[in-house]
């Protein structure tokens, strides 16, 4: 029996996907891609924004009609939140919560010897505990692979679903975490990518120590990334991103020390706007921001940082907004990640006063991505000249691809993938940028 997969949404959704996927192997499915004919789809969703969920009912509908007979099920965080309005629609047979992954083979399998619809979700307070499906032991892609180190978020940020939807911090065990690195160190995997829904929050949460009889000095990311860069091979690590709502420059310096940590950091700002920033609750203001932006670019002027950046919030002034662009040109980006604010049923967001109009969100957003382009640019153009050690990893027409450590993907002639090559970057060309070993 065929068993397809959608995945939407961020990298810890992308790592649950594989973990399915290799469980549904492990019991006789044959896994097919996406868009290919199955006899079950499993969708893992999304719900950071209105059109993720919308993106999620689309595929849904797609793919129930590229095979009626086929088994549905429907899971992640649009499942979680909104399970009733899944369950709702015809071509759905299964809905299950984020904390019901590991499990839903046995709905699917139920499923096909009952035939009754079935819902899964456990509330807020019963994802309490980390739970997974096991070690990973490899990834579509046979270069880069994720480890998920951390579940849940406890910041509540005015105008996010993700704490509702992923419930409290739980952190992986660490030897848990260290075993899957020698795992896909040991099948040939160069970069592994550490995740979660907030990284920065791992080992954080109360009776961590405790419940895996470590020291206070042993919790914490940076633990992880010293054990990690520890083990034998030619790899590197690659940090998904870290939460300025969690982290301070003090704490970003720390981590410079890693050799194998490649200088590519994800650090969300959401705002320029000091004043949205902290309607948005986040704990910062720009100056801490451009704190730990210092720290990075001490360690390297072109140390590659990409950022998420919202435009319409709820009370954003165009003096906000422009704060946000100026933020931008400070910061020096190599990836800006665009945003219209997208109002969200439950958040404190959507019961502010000042919702801005449309009209407005739609002109900001289109200013926004045209500075975080002209920006990207100029990080690149900076980096004429450089020599950076790449990870080749596909073949694109008579070009090899790779990333750099401060993640600007590479061009070069040749045909060698899933290893490392020094190369000289010579101009900005296609998403990236074309290089000379």
């Amino acid at each position: 029996m065929r068993v397809a997969f959608h995945t939407l949404g961020c990298k810890v959704n992308q790592y649950e996907t594989e973990a399915m996927r290799q469980q549904f192997a492990a019991r006789g499915f044959e896994p097919v891609g996406e868009e290919d004919m199955a006899e079950v789809y499993v969708i893992n969703t999304c719900t950071v924004t209105n059109l993720a969920d919308r993106k999620s009912r689309q595929y849904i509908r797609r793919m129930k009609k590229k095979n009626p007979d086929a088994v549905v099920a429907v899971t992640g965080c649009y499942a979680q939140v909104k399970p009733e309005e899944l369950e709702a629609l015809p071509e759905v047979d299964i809905v299950a919560g984020t904390g019901e992954k590991e499990n839903i083979i046995e709905y699917v399998m139920d499923f096909i010897s009952e035939g009754k619809s079935q819902l899964h979700i456990k509330s807020y307070d019963e994802l309490c505990e980390y739970s997974g499906s096991g070690i990973i032991t490899s990834m579509e892609s046979r270069t880069r692979a994720y480890i998920k180190v951390q579940e849940g978020c406890d910041r509540f940020c005015s105008y996010c679903l993700i704490p509702f939807a992923r419930g409290r911090v739980r952190s992986r065990n660490p030897e848990e975490i260290l075993e899957e690195a020698e795992t896909l160190i040991s099948q040939g995997f160069r970069e592994l990518i550490l995740t979660g829904i907030n990284t920065a929050l791992y080992g954080t949460e109360d009776g961590f120590t405790e419940k895996y009889g470590i020291g206070a000095e042993e919790a914490g990311i940076e633990h992880i990334i010293s054990r990690i860069s520890s083990l034998e091979g030619d790899f590197r690590i690659r940090l998904s991103s870290l939460e300025p709502a969690v982290i301070n420059a003090e704490y970003v310096k720390r981590l410079m020390k890693y050799d194998k940590l490649c200088h590519h950091l994800h650090l969300s700002a959401q705002s320029g706007s000091s004043h949205v920033l902290e309607l948005m609750n986040r704990p910062y203001n720009v100056e801490d921001y451009m704190d730990i932006v210092r720290v990075l670019r001490s360690c390297d002027p072109y140390y590659g940082i990409s950022t998420d950046i919202i435009a319409g919030f709820p009370g954003e002034t165009e003096e906000d907004f422009r704060g946000s662009l100026e933020l931008i040109e400070k910061a020096g980006f190599c990836k800006v990640h665009g945003f219209k604010y997208s109002k969200r049923e439950g958040t404190a967001a959507a019961l502010m006063k000042d919702q801005i109009p449309a009209e407005i969100k739609n002109s900001r957003m289109e200013r926004l991505l045209d500075a975080g382009e002209n920006c990207a640019r100029r990080f690149f153009e900076g980096c004429v000249g450089q020599r950076r050690r790449v990870l080749f990893e596909e073949q694109e027409g008579e070009y090899v691809t790779g990333y750099t450590d401060n993640y600007i993907k590479v061009y070069a002639h040749g045909s060698e993938i899933n290893c490392f090559k020094e190369v000289t970057l010579l101009e900005i060309y296609k998403d990236g940028m074309k290089g000379e070993f």
